[in-house]
């Protein structure tokens, strides 16, 4: 009996290790993403500047095929995309209203304010993905938030990645 007992708790322990991570998960409220357009591109190799070269330049090399999506972003008030993370880079440009994003490697869990209404606030953000656990909310009272994402993650890859709230963080 106690060599069973024994096994069961194994098995338990690795369950849970293996679905800790969706068990921590903290989902989204009050936030929904709506799909504009979704393409597939081959493998990207662009290294590009202006004349001269000092002034901009772009690098963007991907191994693999890649998916590209725009979507569209809303957060009702107080609504929160939860902790997650991207497998790859979004661009992110808030067209109306206020949100806050939080860091989940920052200790002091410090927002980052990006607006399209209030001055001197940016209102636009690059989420490097690649494992960068974010959450996004809106915070303010008043106005709904809305914001146009571009993202692009190795084709066939999920786009969101569900992950558990950092200690730093109390939400």
């Amino acid at each position: 009996m106690r060599r069973r007992v024994t096994w069961f708790l194994l098995a338990l322990i690795a369950g849970v290790g293996a679905h800790g991570r969706s068990l921590l998960a903290t989902p989204a409220s009050g936030f929904s993403s709506k799909p504009m357009a979704r393409a597939t591109f081959d493998e990207l190799d662009i290294n590009l500047h202006t004349i001269p070269a000092d002034i901009w330049q772009l690098r963007l090399k991907t191994k693999g095929l890649s998916d590209f999506y725009v979507q569209s972003n809303t957060w009702q008030l107080a609504g929160t995309t939860g902790w997650h993370t991207h497998p790859g880079p979004t661009l992110v440009v808030v067209t109306a209203g206020t949100i806050t994003e939080y860091d989940g490697d920052d200790p002091a869990c410090a927002p980052h304010i990006y607006s399209a209404v209030l001055p001197g606030y940016p209102n636009h953000f690059v989420d490097p993905g690649g494992g960068h656990v974010h959450l996004v909310r809106n915070e303010d009272p008043t106005l709904v938030a809305t914001a146009i994402i571009v993202r692009l993650v190795p084709t066939g890859d999920v786009t969101r990645i569900d992950a558990g709230a950092p200690l730093s963080c109390p939400f």
